[in-house]
């Protein structure tokens, strides 16, 4: 292994541990754990300072919001201006599972708390008869013909096709 000039070796340098001094292993749980603060709501490993990873965190929230508003247009819409709070109290300390489960997730969790914007409603209703999705795993598309209903919007699949037949109460 060859050495920048003038650099010495150190007791901990090793292949293993990528010449930082520490073990694999350990450089490997202070990653997750790091990661875990970043995007899974876990406690600030210590050496970092607060300040940096809670923005870091923030970005990386709001870079979600954007990712869920493309996948969920008209839910973002129906919150206007409290999109961005209401998804950050959502999914802050959650880990993602990719835009369209977690906005799956948000507006049913805004529905069964009865806050869940009327076009939400409708885009809800319209998911939930193209697809089947039980919260754990990645959502699969339906086959059959299908009715759904969110927030007084009733919508109905039928050979590929989605059409909504009553629109959420405004």
């Amino acid at each position: 292994m060859s050495r920048p000039a003038g650099r010495t070796p150190h007791a901990g340098d090793s292949p293993a541990a990528g010449g930082s001094g520490q073990p694999a292993g350990d450089l490997a749980a202070r990653q997750a754990a790091l990661v875990a603060a970043l995007v899974a709501g876990g406690a600030l490993p210590s050496g970092f300072a607060a300040g940096p990873v809670t923005a870091a965190r923030l970005a990386l929230l709001r870079k979600r919001a954007g990712e869920v508003a493309r996948q969920w247009p008209r839910l973002a819409a129906g919150l206007g201006d409290a999109w961005w709070g209401t998804f950050r109290e959502w999914a802050d300390g959650r880990p993602g599972g990719g835009s369209l489960r977690d906005g799956w997730d948000l507006a049913r969790a805004l529905r069964d708390r009865g806050t869940l914007p009327a076009p939400g409603a409708e885009e809800l209703a319209e998911r939930e008869a193209t697809g089947r999705y039980d919260g754990r795993t990645p959502p699969r598309p339906r086959r059959l013909p299908a009715v759904a209903r969110a927030g007084g919007a009733v919508a109905v699949q039928v050979a590929g096709r989605v059409r909504l037949l009553r629109p959420a109460r405004r």
